[in-house]
């Protein structure tokens, strides 16, 4: 069942299409290693979630992630409007390779913590509350007005932090152009990490895994445990799906029978 569910064929058209990985130690050639567990979950045109994909390798890297896309795309794939993602270098280039139309999103959430990172502790919960006005704001060029009058308060003492804003602005910065309810769709990968933490409530009794198999058999029951509770659309799915096909004027009319 595992097998033929790998290699399903897909719909052509996903809106939004979110992709994250989880680590696991998998025993290989008498020893543990971690592996990286990579998932890819799509809202379909009818709202609904589906799981596309599971895939494993040895670690996290655009360039894996860029099979990963291509397998998509060999199934059936031939449009995806929105992709949300990590901050993992290059992979938007690799999405952009598959799919050149797809908009990527940068995880907002992974940025904050990734900036707060390298924030003093004592500067933590004032940096980070100055650093909502930067992605709750309403336009993206106020936005940038105030991550500008925040790096002229921080940017000497965290250098590092802002060169990371600024060289992934373009991509951070996607979801300001549209309505709310897609806003509150893509700015995140909340929406795969609910089904990792689910993931790990089923593993966490075990430290590591024999083989591969064994963990894609578990994880596999996961995935068919959550699509059961999948039965309803996401929230206001009939007004985002009406705002995405005035964005994406024709990418949907095939796939919405207009």
């Amino acid at each position: 069942m595992l097998t033929e569910w790998k290699v399903r064929p897909l719909e052509e058209v996903y809106p939004f299409v979110f992709l994250d990985a989880i680590h696991y130690k998998v025993k290989e050639d008498g020893r543990y290693i971690s592996k990286a567990f990579y998932t890819v979950l799509g809202v379909r045109v009818d709202g609904k979630k589906e799981i596309l994909g599971l895939y494993l390798n040895e670690s996290e890297g655009a360039k894996f992630w860029l099979q990963v896309l291509t397998d998509l795309s060999n199934r059936g794939v031939k449009d995806i409007l929105i992709a949300s993602v990590d901050g993992l270098k290059g992979f938007p280039e690799a999405i952009n390779s598959v799919f050149p139309e797809t908009e990527v999103q940068l995880c907002i959430v992974h940025q904050i913590r990734n900036s707060l990172k390298y924030i003093g502790s004592a500067n933590q919960k004032p940096f980070a509350k100055e650093l909502k006005k930067v992605y709750q704001a309403f336009t993206k060029e106020e936005a940038k007005i105030e991550l500008n009058q925040l790096e002229e308060k921080w940017g000497k003492r965290y250098p590092i932090v802002f060169g990371s804003w600024r060289n992934k602005w373009d991509n951070l910065s996607v979801y300001f152009k549209y309505p709310a309810d897609i806003r509150k769709v893509i700015y995140t990968t909340n929406i795969i990490e609910s089904v990792h933490r689910q993931f790990r409530k089923l593993t966490k009794t075990k430290g590591a895994f024999p083989n591969d198999n064994s963990l894609l058999k578990l994880l596999f029951m996961g995935i068919r445990n959550a699509e059961k509770k999948w039965t309803m659309p996401i929230r206001n799915w009939s007004l985002t799906i009406s705002q995405l096909a005035i964005h994406f004027e024709g990418r949907l009319d095939k796939a919405l029978d207009l």
